[in-house]
């Protein structure tokens, strides 16, 4: 009885936070949508974008998880892929991108071969080709770190998208949840900005963007020299990997 109570828990908190990220896609009313779903999964946040009137297509990298997809008839298309070799579809197909509790997997390296920062940065940059103009992509994150967070902003940013943080219910261990929001590109249907997020005084948004970035590579260049620069980027990077990652 307990495994059940916790099992339709677990799936009216999936359903739930799939109907947030929706919300904060924005998408215009009244028209139906093409949605990736990243991490898919058995199809509960496909669930909710059909809910919704929107079509999609769902990635997994678990056959079992698809399986189950399959055995309830989803309304979408599935694929089977691992997405840290990125996003295989053509540009510009995705009005709108929503992923639930996946993208902080990315940070750990499963395999000897993995590499979090180039699994990053691959996925980010398919995925950012795959938008339409002015898009925008949501992913519920549970990051182990703030270090993680950093790293996966900063990689989103390099690959060309602006955007920021939503957090729900900040202030309670329990309810809050950490929405990562992107936009591709410029202006478009979609409202660049973040909307207020539940359970606060409406300032629980961390807005960031690409030009954070450029203004620390021009204050870098300014302080010192190329040697020194390559110096302490390895040394960096050397404390990146050994003690913010989680390897397994």
């Amino acid at each position: 009885k307990q495994w059940y109570q916790r099992r339709v828990a677990i799936t009216a908190g999936q359903k739930e936070m799939s109907t947030r990220a929706m919300e904060l896609l924005m998408l215009p009313e009244d028209t139906p949508a093409f949605i990736l779903d990243v991490g898919c999964g058995s199809g509960l946040s496909g669930e909710a974008i059909t809910e919704k009137g929107h079509y999609w297509v769902g990635m997994d990298i678990s056959p079992s998880m698809l399986a189950v997809a399959l055995d309830k008839e989803v309304e979408g298309d599935l694929l089977l892929t691992d997405i840290g070799q990125g996003v295989p579809f053509r540009a510009g197909v995705f009005d709108g991108v929503i992923s639930i509790s996946v993208l902080q997997w990315l940070c750990n390296a499963d395999k000897v071969h993995h590499n979090p920062f180039r699994r990053l940065k691959r996925f980010f940059t398919l995925l950012y080709s795959s938008m339409r103009n002015g898009t925008r992509a949501v992913f519920q994150v549970y990051p182990e770190t703030p270090r993680q967070m950093e790293i996966i902003t900063e990689q989103a940013t390099r690959c060309g998208f602006t955007g920021g943080v939503v957090v729900d219910y900040p202030n309670s261990t329990k309810a809050k949840k950490i929405f990562l929001c992107l936009f591709a590109g410029g202006s478009g249907a979609v409202p660049q900005s973040l909307p207020p997020a539940y359970g606060s005084d409406n300032t629980s948004t961390v807005a960031y963007s690409n030009e954070r970035l450029t203004d620390r590579k021009r204050k870098r260049g300014s302080e010192m020299s190329k040697r020194e620069w390559i110096q302490n980027k390895k040394e960096k990077s050397t404390d990146c990997d050994s003690a913010l990652i989680p390897l397994l």
